[in-house]
């Protein structure tokens, strides 16, 4: 088994995962964390199977090369086409996806109105989200809506008031036939990490009722419930919270954008080749 001591590697085609850093730091206040966007080839989601494959082994043997305990691909899209692979990769490392955690908190609160999976275009037309929560409730009901203009808005720093009428009317357009009352699922899952930056913003289109459910939480807590039980954890008496930052292009932009989705500033980012 990997030694305690090491830090979490995580990795996203860009800035979004940084939402499930931030979940996996407050989950486990005592862990160091590597994190890899890969910013100059994002995004993800408009990429072929194969492409998002070898992008993801690309990413995570850096994380690997460098040393870590653990490998959370903090990417819709990557765990939908290369889980497995990575897994398969790198045994015994523990390896975590953010698609199967998402679908179980959509399941569990999903009624009869079904659940809709708001995501890029490659999760959507993979079908991962779809998968993974009929197994949780064969009879679920499940829309599917590819909405890759967010995934842009947000890498570009779009979110809150200084872009408030170029984001409402892109989320406006994603949420189409979805937004009234009568002809929405009751439980919106967002199948992106970059998405949660609009969180508020798509609540307030879908209205009151609805349950808008993103992965980055139960991901967490997946992470920190598996590590705790293979006594992979670090000694909260010993350990000091760390960070790094690695990305593959346009660090700057990387530094000063990033701060919407981990919500708080970052440090150095160190610029990488893969």
């Amino acid at each position: 088994m990997p030694d305690s001591q090491l830090p979490i590697g995580v990795f996203d085609s860009g800035m979004g995962g940084l939402t499930v850093l931030s979940a996996l730091a407050k989950a486990m206040p005592h862990e160091q964390f590597i994190y890899l966007g890969d910013s100059a080839r994002l995004p993800y989601g408009t990429k072929s199977a194969d492409t998002v494959v070898r992008y993801a082994r690309q990413a995570s043997g850096e994380l690997v090369r460098r040393g870590v305990k653990a490998l959370v691909v903090a990417c819709n899209t990557a765990s939908a086409s290369a889980l497995k692979t990575l897994a398969e990769d790198y045994a015994p490392l523990p390896v975590y996806g953010v698609v199967e955690p998402g679908a179980q908190a959509a399941a569990s609160q999903a009624d009869s109105s079904g659940v809709l999976v708001l995501a890029t275009e490659s999760t959507i037309l993979g079908g991962a989200y779809q998968r993974a929560l009929l197994q949780q409730n064969p009879s679920l009901e499940i829309y599917g809506r590819a909405c890759p203009l967010w995934v842009t808005l947000a890498e570009q720093g779009w979110v809150g008031h200084q872009a408030a009428a170029l984001t409402q009317h892109t989320l406006e357009h994603g949420l189409r036939g979805f937004i009234e009352v009568g002809s929405r699922p009751n439980t919106v899952l967002l199948g992106c990490t970059h998405f949660p930056v609009f969180r508020q913003q798509i609540e307030t289109l879908v209205g009151a009722g609805v349950s808008v459910v993103d992965s980055a939480q139960t991901t967490a807590a997946v992470v920190a419930e598996d590590l705790s039980k293979h006594n992979l954890l670090r000694n909260a008496s010993t350990a000091t919270h760390q960070m790094q930052f690695l990305a593959t292009d346009g660090v700057e932009r990387f530094r000063k954008v990033g701060g919407y989705f981990f919500g708080g500033a970052l440090s150095h980012v160190e610029l990488v080749d893969l």
